[in-house]
């Protein structure tokens, strides 16, 4: 296993988690605005990293293309997939937790797995065969957006369920169990974060 949420920004993920899940008293990164806590993102595809920027910025970047394709806005599209993946699929992919989440880089040209934990991202050896069966038996996979959308899937005792959710959000989960882990589980903090945000994922999705 290697850490993959580096590989993605361009910067280590105790940074990443740090950017993400703090609060912020921010300008726009492109323009100087200043913005809410609460604002958009954009990935920049060069650098491998995510720009923080106001509303008139981010709808800048929302059609493939536009300035060079340098930067792409994030989506903020939520879809739950029922029933995506079969028992047989999800061990096929061999991820050794029961929470990940799935996008396509385009700078590695293929899609990478990463799952949650204590020391940010870390990338499973995604097995692409596995990958292919799934894009084949379930549509939305194939229409994910590079770098920006990803498929969350969660598999565990208190529940089953995968979304299509922008690639925002997974960081976001990742910075919130960084801080917050505990134990070789998680401890009961992990376990509460890891519900509150897949309440918040579960409203915001269409079915």
């Amino acid at each position: 296993m290697t850490t993959g949420l580096g590989r993605f920004v361009g910067r280590s993920p105790v940074d990443f988690a740090r950017r993400v899940a703090a609060p912020t008293d921010e300008v726009c990164e492109l323009c100087g605005a200043p913005i809410a806590d609460e604002h958009p993102h954009v990935v920049n595809l060069e650098r491998r990293n995510l720009v923080c920027t106001c509303r008139p910025c981010y709808l800048l970047f929302t059609r493939d293309g536009a300035g060079r394709g340098k930067y792409r806005s994030i989506p903020d599209r939520y879809l739950a997939v029922p029933s995506a993946l079969t028992r047989q699929q999800w061990d096929a992919l061999q991820v050794p937790v029961g929470l990940a989440f799935f996008f396509r880089n385009s700078v590695l040209g293929r899609v990478v797995a990463l799952y949650p934990g204590p020391a940010g991202a870390t990338e499973s050896l995604l097995d692409l065969d596995a990958w292919g069966d799934i894009a084949e038996t379930t549509p939305v996979v194939q229409d994910l957006h590079d770098d920006v959308e990803a498929l969350l899937v969660r598999r565990d005792r208190e529940a089953d369920e995968t979304y299509v959710v922008p690639i925002d959000a997974c960081y976001e989960l990742v910075g919130l169990l960084r801080m917050h882990w505990t134990g070789f589980d998680g401890g009961p903090q992990a376990r509460a974060d890891i519900a509150t945000f897949f309440e918040r994922v579960r409203a915001r999705a269409d079915t």
